[in-house]
């Protein structure tokens, strides 16, 4: 028998201030319109969290769902993984904050950098403390409040972001060992960062002592995406060995639509397949693929049985890919 971590529970958190296209159209100076928005990225409208709400807020309302999808309490859980960029305070860990938040009295928590492939790296972490007996149940956050790190002034980076929780629960389940058990059958992680000036943030504890801004060299970032996207979710599935037309849905880390797109061109599969969430969320970073995984199954396209490959890429550059059978 094989052990595989299985899905059981997933829940999202979404704030409650909507910031269409249009108000920044009426932003002096940005020199903005719906359109140019819509064109480039897809973009529709976003949620910014309210004054004095934080990352692990959010997280801590996407994991009280999360808990109460599965039928699961806090101290059912016996670790918990955020992923964020956008931590609350430089430390504690958000993941830590989270625990505390849920009540839960024992068990581990961290957090995991990764910036838009933080849930990616999660779920492999998250994966390997199951598969090797560490822990029975993980909860596995996305959390990021990125609308505090925007230049305001900057119209190619400021209007793709948004603020977002999503949780997902993995327990441990014993599987015949084949590409036709649920959960985590695959995990395929890569980093480079000589790429670094490609996407970051101007500000750091050790270096300017500032919290600083996004930075992202865009045609770059897309050159980079779609390439290695399509290339890190051919090697998860060759992993497990599947093949594309075992895919029933694409969850991709929800960045632009003409990544998505063109990603999902190389893969050769067409756009029903694909779960689509950055109209309306903006770029959540880590947070995008557990909001799109939990609206995927909230409004029932995504069935047990069903097998979803998640992808990701972000600043490192870092990036990565996973295939799960729900």
């Amino acid at each position: 028998m094989t052990i595989r971590a299985v899905p059981v529970g997933i829940g999202h958190y979404l704030p409650s201030r909507i910031v269409p296209n249009a108000e920044f159209e009426a932003m002096e100076g940005l020199e903005t319109t719906d359109e140019w928005i819509r064109t480039r990225s897809g973009i529709e409208r976003r949620h910014f969290a309210a004054e004095g709400e934080t990352t692990s807020q959010m997280a801590v309302a996407a994991a009280q769902k999360a808990l109460s999808h599965a039928g699961l309490s806090a101290n059912d859980i016996d670790a918990v993984i955020v992923a964020t960029s956008t931590p609350d305070l430089t430390f504690p860990s958000v993941a830590t904050m989270v625990q505390a938040g849920l009540g839960m009295t024992s068990g581990f928590a961290f957090d995991i950098q990764a910036v838009c492939a933080g849930f990616v790296y999660a779920l492999a972490n998250a994966n390997a403390l199951i598969v090797s007996g560490q822990a029975t149940r993980v909860l596995v956050i996305g959390a990021e409040t990125f609308s505090r790190i925007m230049d305001w002034t900057d119209r190619t980076t400021c209007v793709l972001f948004g603020d977002g929780a999503g949780a997902l629960i993995l327990e441990a389940q014993e599987a015949e060992g084949t590409s036709e058990d649920r959960g985590i059958l695959s995990t395929d992680l890569h980093s480079d960062g000589t790429f670094r000036d490609l996407l970051y943030v101007d500000g750091g504890v050790s270096s300017t002592g500032t919290t600083g801004v996004l930075r992202m060299q865009g045609r770059e970032i897309f050159r980079h995406a779609v390439e290695k996207l399509a290339k890190t979710a051919e090697i998860s599935l060759e992993k497990a060995g599947l093949n594309v037309a075992d895919i029933d849905w694409v969850v991709p880390h929800q960045a632009n639509i003409r990544i998505i797109t063109g990603t999902v061109k190389k893969f050769g599969l067409p756009m029903e397949k694909v779960i689509v969430t950055v109209q309306d969320h903006g770029n959540t970073s880590a947070a995008s693929i557990p909001l799109a995984m939990s609206v995927g199954v909230e409004d029932g396209r995504i069935q047990p049985g069903h097998l979803l490959i998640t992808e990701a890429i972000g600043g490192g550059l870092a990036w990565g890919s996973v295939v799960m059978r729900w």
